[in-house]
Order: structure tokens, then C-alpha cells, then sequence
């Protein structure tokens, strides 16, 4: 049986909500809806872990981020972890990595070794088991800005583009799909950085005409009525930067098509996390007000997943809550490829299938840098708790945490009624903290006391 190519597209802090197939209204996503209508589509998907590094950590190896060491940004990933890039290499495929990439660089705290790879080429042994066609910057933002900038290559040589940086960034994948010659099976991931803010500009930068282009917009529910943060300034940018990572998604399917490589590709696509746009945490220990994400609040944690190929199609709505911790161990199932150590999550392709009976259906967040947190959604609830007195971006866990909030999402779907204290939910709450003990402990292999706050 001859084995699948598989695509991991994904963006950077996309909310879920920015697509058509998950209710936008304006015209943004077509190539992504269509995918969907042919394919699979997660209602309930939410990332384990809402900051760039260490979300990326868990998706380069199916393990959570504290068992990595990469709890928060600018810890790299350790050299000697099996990858799954490392297990597709050693399994005959072909692997590419375009974009951004964020765990080879180290630092930012005090009297903590550095490395910094941010404007410069990552060397063989930091770039996670991908030997193959390699265009990328450790730290994007650093290297381009929305409109150009460089990247390198396998060779360590600089590579600069002049154009949309999400254009350019798919340009890549489009160079790597002409180049390839077919002899083996190939896992490419793109990671674009889009709709991420820059940094340095301190707001999004859409494609130019964006704020035009998309004035008409409406505002998500849970930003209008929370108010305050830059949403009502940023979100004709952010919808205008979404709208090319979907038209760059386009550009590589039609690739795939054109070299007849669009029957035997599976292609995911995700985003590493939402946002919230600086409307919680405001009281964390980051000055939470500059904060996009950092926090359990579904504004953050909950990303579009939409899949289609090999045992995703048909044009499936999967309404199961999902965490995309379980990519990588979905990625070698697909492939064949049986796990060495075991990875977190669940195979996809079997709970489309139905195979996976019994599943609890929740998910488990950890958070960093704003605080040490950890946190868990049911369909009815979310419940997330914190370690008082910790700084989230020294400490990678703790053995007693507190309160943080409960909400009601039937009845508060945007999270706006924080019922920890409420003792009509006491009970609840109780059954709650029960079992985001055991999946502290199951992940963590940790006791931890939770209290009331």
C-alpha cells in the first residue's frame, strides 16, 4: 500500500472563528471551507498549550511541553528527543520545515545561558530531525516583518524574500513540491506566522488595504462585550492577514493538483493557539494587558482543525472536544509508523472511524508565562487553576494550585461569569477539580493539592 504524503499547514494565533466553515461572515476562508466541505472539520478543537514555543515543542514531538523542559518561549528543543520528524525520516519519507520555527534559541531570563539563533542560521542539531528542504527563522518576527525579510536554508545560507510574508512563506512550500522528484513519501510542515501581531510594529499587518477591505467586520462576541484591549483597531489587519494564510493554503493545494500529488496527500490545518487581544489577563505577572494568549479562555485555547484526505473526507463535522496535542501521534498513524515512546492525545483517524469507545470527552491545557496554570474543558465547563506566588515564566510546574474560574459555557458561552466562588456550583466544581487532578497527575506524574482560592 502505497504510503501517504501528509502536509501540516498552520498559522499563528488564528482565532477559530475567522473561517467561514466555523461562522465568519466574510468572504476570508474559501479554499479552507471548501476543504472542509470535502474533508473533516473539528467544532471543539483547542490547543494544549496557548504560547508559541512550547505549543510548537508538542507538535514536533507528542509530548507535552513540561515534559520537554519547553514550558514557556526561548527554551530550545532538546537535541536528543525523538521527533516527529526523526520517526518520518527513519520510516523512508522526505521531510521539509517552512516558516517559523521558535525552539532553538534560549534566554530571556536572568543568569539563564543563552543561545540566540533569532537572526542567524540554525545550526543541523537544533532543527528537530528534519534533514531535508529546510527555509526557516527560529524567530520570524525577528527576521521579516509583514512585508519581507529573510530566511535560511539547509545549507545555513540566507534566503530573502520581498513580498507579503505569507505569500513568500508559501512561495517555499510551492519550491519544495516542484523540486520533488517522488522517490519517497514526504512530511512537510508550513508554519506561518500570520495572523500573528509584529512584535516590534506592536499591531497586525495585514495585506496593505486590509483596514478598507474589511472595515465591515463584526467584532466576536466575547471581545465586544469584554471590551477594552486593541480588537476594535487590529481586527481588519488580523481578518486581512487570515484571509492570505487561507488564499496560501490555496496556492498549495492547487501545487499538490498540478504534479498529481493531490490524491495520495493528507493535509492538515490548524493554528497554534487564538487570541484574545489584550482583554484577559490583566492582572497576570506578563502586565497581562500586552497579552494575546497566555490564558484558558476558549478565546485562546480554541483553533480551527480542519483535515482532508486519506480517512478524512466526506465533509464530516466532528463535534467531540480535541486537543491538537494529538497531531503527531495522528501524523504516524496515518503514515504506518508505530511510536517508540508513547505519545500523548489520541489518533484522529480512529475516533472519525469510531474505534476509540470510552473516551472521556474533555481536554487539558497547561499555561506558562503568565502563570503557572493548568486547566480543563468539558462541553458543559471550563476550569482552570493557578500556582500563587510562582512566576510562570521560571516555573514549569507546582505541586499546589488554587482557583482561577469555573464557567457555566451553556448558559456563558464567552466566559464573562467567573462562578468559582459560587456556591450553587460547588458541587461541580468538586467534580472538576477531581479530575483535573488525575490529568495533572496522568501528564505531570505529580500529586498536587488544589484549594480554594
Amino acid at each position: 500500500m502505497k504510503k501517504p504524503n501528509i502536509v501540516f499547514y498552520f498559522s499563528d494565533q488564528q482565532r477559530f472563528d475567522t473561517l467561514g466553515c466555523y461562522g465568519q461572515k466574510l468572504p476570508l476562508s474559501p479554499r479552507i471551507d471548501e476543504l472542509a466541505k470535502n474533508g473533516v472539520r473539528f467544532d471543539l478543537a483547542f490547543s494544549p498549550q496557548p504560547v508559541c514555543g512550547p505549543c510548537r515543542a508538542i507538535f514536533q514531538t507528542g509530548l507535552y511541553a513540561t515534559q520537554l523542559g519547553c514550558f514557556r518561549n526561548n527554551i530550545a528543543l532538546p537535541p536528543d528527543v525523538k521527533t516527529t520528524a526523526s520517526y518520518f525520516e527513519d520510516n523512508g519519507y522526505e521531510t521539509a520545515y517552512i516558516g517559523k520555527w521558535h525552539l532553538a534559541s534560549t534566554g530571556g531570563i536572568p543568569n539563564e545561558p543563552t543561545q540566540d539563533y533569532k537572526t542567524t542560521a540554525i545550526p543541523p542539531y537544533l532543527r528537530g530531525g528534519y534533514t531535508g528542504f529546510w527555509r526557516v527563522s527560529d524567530v520570524l518576527e525577528f527576521t521579516s516583518d509583514g512585508y519581507g525579510g529573510f530566511v535560511f536554508d539547509e545549507n545555513m545560507k540566507k534566503h530573502e524574500f520581498s513580498g507579503y510574508r505569507a505569500d513568500c512563506i508559501a512561495d517555499y512550500a510551492v519550491e519544495f513540491l516542484n523540486e520533488y522528484d517522488g522517490k519517497k513519501p514526504f512530511f512537510m510542515t508550513v508554519s506561518q506566522i500570520e495572523p500573528h501581531h509584529q512584535n516590534n510594529a506592536n499591531h497586525h499587518q495585514g495585506p496593505k488595504g486590509s483596514k478598507e477591505k474589511y472595515k465591515s467586520f463584526e467584532l466576536p462576541e466575547d471581545l465586544r462585550q469584554l471590551g477594552g484591549g486593541d480588537a476594535e483597531e487590529e481586527y481588519p489587519d488580523y481578518l486581512g492577514a487570515c484571509e492570505r494564510i487561507d488564499a496560501n493554503l490555496g496556492k498549495i493545494v492547487d501545487t499538490l493538483k498540478e504534479r498529481g500529488l493531490w490524491e495520495n496527500t493528507i493535509l492538515f490545518f490548524t493554528s497554534d493557539h487564538g487570541s484574545h487581544f489584550r482583554t484577559r489577563n490583566k492582572d497576570g505577572n506578563l502586565n497581562g494587558y500586552d497579552d494575546y494568549k497566555r490564558t484558558a479562555h476558549d478565546s485562546a485555547l480554541r483553533v480551527p482543525l480542519v483535515v482532508h484526505g486519506g480517512p478524512f473526507v466526506g465533509g464530516k463535522t466532528v463535534s467531540k472536544l480535541v486537543s491538537t496535542a494529538s497531531l503527531p501521534k495522528t501524523f504516524l498513524a496515518l503514515a504506518g509508523i508505530e511510536e517508540i515512546e508513547p505519545m500523548i492525545g489520541e489518533d484522529l483517524s480512529a475516533l472519525i472511524n469510531g474505534s476509540l469507545a470510552n473516551r472521556a470527552n474533555e481536554i487539558f491545557a497547561q499555561i506558562s508565562e503568565s502563570r503557572v496554570g493548568r486547566a480543563m474543558r468539558t462541553e458543559e465547563h471550563k476550569y482552570a487553576v493557578y500556582a500563587p506566588h510562582l512566576d510562570g515564566r521560571v516555573y514549569p510546574s507546582s505541586s499546589y494550585y488554587v482557583d482561577d474560574y469555573l464557567y457555566d459555557l451553556k448558559n456563558d458561552p464567552y466566559e464573562l461569569n467567573n462562578l468559582v466562588k459560587d456556591p450553587i456550583y460547588t458541587q461541580v466544581k468538586d467534580d472538576l477539580r477531581k479530575r483535573l487532578t488525575a490529568w495533572i497527575f496522568e501528564s505531570e506524574h505529580m500529586e498536587v493539592t488544589i484549594t480554594d482560592a
